[in-house]
């Protein structure tokens, strides 16, 4: 079943002091609820594309499973927006720790987690990859000019993953992690190696969306919007280069500069 993206309602916009009956694109919000082995698992609010890769990127980046294999059997009906999975593996101790929130710092530096699952997922970047200058501005301006439907909505999240030169998938959604978790599912689905690979992003740099990143695996992270000081010092915790306020010509790299090359 095709769902759109987004759908067309009539508004009433204030302009030149006056009200006036438009029509707007609206950005389309879909419940999709898993299930893992008959046990309802999670309900995730998403843009109603690529569906599938959401669902491997989510299950992949939150420990559920670690390859596509993992998965027995798979069945999404979008039409009613479920999703039944049947694995090769029980999870009952994922599952308790899926939702335990842990408030700490690990190994006595300033990694802090805020849940248990996100310490036990996490990933220190070895990558060796490098970037130029002019890589990072080229790849900002592809990601918004590939952003036809927040162009037109102003109400989705942008992201890509790509190998600074001939790889590049983009993907949109509601939810910043849910874009995050379609490149990551997508790469799984494709068997493509994503260490050497770098993120794309078009929101801000929370210490959340750094953690995502660290969990897909990717060591460098591109965004024309700024970080946190918590995702900073995770940044630095996990070895991953955060560039961020990309503007026209000029950015600032928050962590690791050794891996941008002039």
């Amino acid at each position: 079943m095709t769902h759109e993206v987004y759908v067309t309602n009539k508004i009433m916009r204030f302009e030149n002091n006056a009200l006036h009956e438009v029509s707007d694109h609206i950005a389309t919000e879909f419940p999709l609820t898993i299930y893992i082995n008959s046990e309802e698992f999670a309900t995730i609010v998403c843009t109603p594309e690529y569906m599938e890769e959401l669902i491997i990127g989510f299950l992949a980046s939150e420990g559920i499973i670690r390859k596509f294999s993992d998965i027995e059997n798979f069945h999404l009906d979008d039409s009613k927006g479920l999703c039944h999975i049947t694995l090769s593996h029980a999870i009952h101790s994922i599952h308790a720790n899926h939702s335990k929130r842990l408030i700490s710092s690990c190994c006595g530096k300033s990694r802090q987690f805020y849940f248990v699952n996100d310490m036990q997922t996490s990933k220190v970047s070895t990558t060796d990859k490098t970037i130029t200058p002019e890589e990072v501005i080229r790849m900002k301006q592809h990601l918004q000019n590939e952003s036809k439907a927040f162009q037109v909505t102003g109400g989705l999240h942008n992201a890509a993953i790509s190998d600074g030169g001939n790889f590049y998938i983009h993907r949109t959604d509601i939810g910043r992690h849910n874009a995050m978790d379609k490149l990551y599912g997508h790469c799984i689905l494709n068997r493509i190696p994503i260490k050497d690979k770098i993120l794309i992003f078009s929101g801000r740099i929370s210490s959340e969306i750094l953690i995502k990143a660290s969990k897909i695996g990717v060591g460098i992270i591109l965004s024309k919007s700024a970080p946190t000081d918590l995702a900073i010092k995770l940044a630095d915790d996990l070895n991953i280069t955060a560039i961020g306020f990309i503007r026209d010509d000029s950015f600032n790299v928050y962590s690791h500069p050794n891996r941008l090359i002039t």
